[in-house]
């Protein structure tokens, strides 16, 4: 299965504590962004880490990169684009551009799995798992993507 893919945007306001001896955003904050973004993105979608913990999953990042385009200085208003996509095995991707204005500052790119903390294993159809635990499941088609229908015959 695929799905169709969407975007969630957050915002966030570079803060001094955040950048280092150059005057630009640390490296290792991209990273915090990206959580922070793939984080928001799950809420807007109705998918809560509390329920999630409670019902024995959690997200958890499989790999991460992070290239740097254009730094990014204190004051400066960012927006953090997540796009989610599913395909059909165990991992699935939620990617960002940090975008201020029309400059992308930043791409992210994010392979993600839901783990099973008993077994401490990925589970098989993460997206239909998190669909499952959505408070809103239109929210979550809407900002996660819609599964693709297969073609008749196929």
């Amino acid at each position: 299965m695929s799905t169709t893919t969407a975007e969630h945007s957050v915002t966030v306001v570079v803060r001094g504590y955040e950048t280092d001896a150059n005057g630009h955003l640390n490296h290792a904050v991209y990273h915090q962004y990206g959580e922070h973004g793939r984080t928001e993105t799950l809420r807007a979608a109705g998918v809560g880490i509390a329920p999630l913990a409670a019902a024995g999953l959690g997200p958890v990042i499989l790999e991460t990169t992070v290239r740097f385009l254009a730094e990014l200085r204190v004051g400066e208003e960012v927006e953090v684009v997540t796009e989610v996509r599913f395909g059909a095995g165990k991992s699935f991707r939620m990617n960002a551009e940090i975008r201020r204005g029309d400059t992308v500052a930043a791409t992210l790119t994010g392979v993600m799995g839901m783990l099973d903390h008993a077994t401490r294993r990925l589970v098989a159809d993460p997206r239909g798992r998190l669909r499952e635990h959505s408070a809103d499941p239109a929210a979550f088609d809407r900002i996660c993507g819609a599964p693709l229908q297969e073609p008749a015959g196929s």
